[in-house]
Parts: structure tokens; C-alpha cells; sequence
């Protein structure tokens, strides 16, 4: 299992006048791989501020889905952001040159061959649209804004450069009329006993899984050491004379 930090990048999606699409389907494609989602940022078209982010993730080592900016108009920054925060050359990548040519013809000049320009080491994502090609550089998966066609490169990334992993185990209770605050000292009891898990606690006034006000409390982590804090919790639920039943 690896985890992903996710990057929606334009102004066009901060300002309201595009809604965003990739991020329900960049975590459902990370979990269908076995992988986590560790975080996601949306950034403006602000080349410092792009900088800094991929300065943050390049220096962590971390694994990068990032969506737009790859693009050939002046507006388009994540491809020499990458670069200047890797401190290396945005350089011409051949075969990505060949591709734009081979598509485009004398319309690849002035402008569109820009798009095979990236940062120095890059590797390519093959893109079923058009042709356009991503690339890949230290763990960065640098991807069009176009759902169309990031979202199938996406998924070429995850079974090119990854191996499938497998999700944390979770188990999970909902508990219905539950109050937070009265359960504050089970819930530090349990994660004290249980350090090697993440807990959560979720209160609702009534959703899907339970139409009337509950609290669904989870345990995530290794299999028998999740079971194990999940037996303690429904334990100490029985002790304080609470209703519980399993979540699914």
C-alpha cells in the first residue's frame, strides 16, 4: 500500500467556474489499487505557490496525482513549477515532441510543442485522447486538467509504477442516540490501550447508514489489532448501557 497526495491546480476551480471532479474518482481509483489517500490540495495558477507545494512534496519523497496545468497556454505553470522546485531544466522531451508533431503536424508550432517540455529525467504517461503526453518525474504524476483523459492516465500511472497494495482493516459501530461528550473518556481509554490504530469518531443527526441522530466509531489498522480495539469499544459500550449494532 502507498499513499498519494493529490493536487487539483487552476483558478477556474477556486473561483467557482468549474466544478471538481477528480477528486472522487482519484480516491476511488487509489483505493480499487490498494492505496490511501494521504491528502489533497487545490492550487491557483500561481506559479510561486505551485513551487512551494512541489518543493514540500518532492523534499517528503511523497507519491503525487497531479491534475491540470500542463497545458500550452500561458496559464499553464505545473510542468516548469515541477522543474524549479526540483532544480532542474524544463527541457524538451523527444519522443513527446514526436507525438505532438505526429498529431498536430505544422499546427504543433509555435505553440503546442511546448507541451512535450518537461522537467529533465521525466518519463512519459501515454494519453489515449490525444496523444498529449503527461509525465512522471520523482514519484509525480503529472496529469491534464480533462477528466477524459487524466483519469484513464491515472490509472496506466498506478499499474505502471505501482504494485497494488492492500487498505488498512476497519471495523465500525454505530451507536445510535450516542453523545460525544459523554464518551470522551472511553474513546482516550481505547486509544490509549490501542496505539498501533486510528480511531474516529462520527456523529450524525441521521444519513444513509442510520436515518436518525447516532455516533459511528471506527478502528483502522492491522486486521487482529483493529478486531481487538473494536472488541474493547463494544465492551465498554455495554458497560455504559448503550445500544450498538455493527456499521456495513
Amino acid at each position: 500500500m502507498a499513499q498519494f497526495q493529490v493536487m487539483i491546480i487552476g483558478d477556474e476551480i477556486l473561483s467557482g467556474r468549474r466544478q471538481d471532479q477528480h477528486f472522487a474518482v482519484a480516491l476511488k481509483t487509489l483505493q480499487a489499487h490498494g492505496h490511501q489517500l494521504a491528502g489533497v490540495r487545490y492550487l491557483p495558477d500561481t506559479p510561486a505557490i505551485i513551487v512551494r507545494a512541489f518543493a514540500e512534496t518532492l523534499r517528503d519523497g511523497a507519491n503525487v496525482i497531479s491534475f491540470g496545468g500542463i497545458g500550452a497556454t500561458p496559464d499553464d505553470h505545473t510542468r516548469l513549477a515541477l522543474a524549479t522546485a526540483a532544480g532542474v531544466e524544463l527541457v524538451r522531451h523527444l519522443e513527446a515532441a514526436a507525438l505532438i508533431e505526429a498529431k498536430f503536424a505544422e499546427q504543433a508550432y509555435p505553440h503546442r510543442i511546448h507541451m512535450a517540455d518537461f522537467p529533465d529525467g521525466s518519463s512519459l504517461i501515454p494519453n489515449p485522447v490525444n496523444q498529449v503526453a503527461g509525465a512522471f518525474f520523482r514519484q509525480h504524476a503529472l496529469l491534464p486538467g480533462f477528466p477524459s483523459m487524466a483519469w484513464p492516465m491515472l490509472e496506466w500511472v498506478l499499474t505502471t509504477h505501482y504494485q497494488d497494495g492492500a487498505l488498512p482493516h476497519v471495523c465500525s459501530v454505530i451507536v445510535p442516540d450516542g453523545r460525544e461528550g459523554e464518551l470522551v473518556g472511553v474513546m482516550q481509554t481505547l486509544v490509549s490501550d490501542h496505539p498501533t490504530i486510528s480511531f474516529s469518531s462520527l456523529p450524525s443527526f441521521g444519513n444513509a447508514r442510520h436515518a436518525t441522530p447516532h455516533i459511528e466509531f471506527s478502528t483502522t489498522g492491522e486486521k487482529a489489532a483493529a478486531e481487538a480495539a473494536m472488541h474493547d469499544l463494544k465492551a465498554q459500550l455495554d458497560a455504559c448501557g448503550l445500544l450498538w449494532f455493527v456499521g456495513k
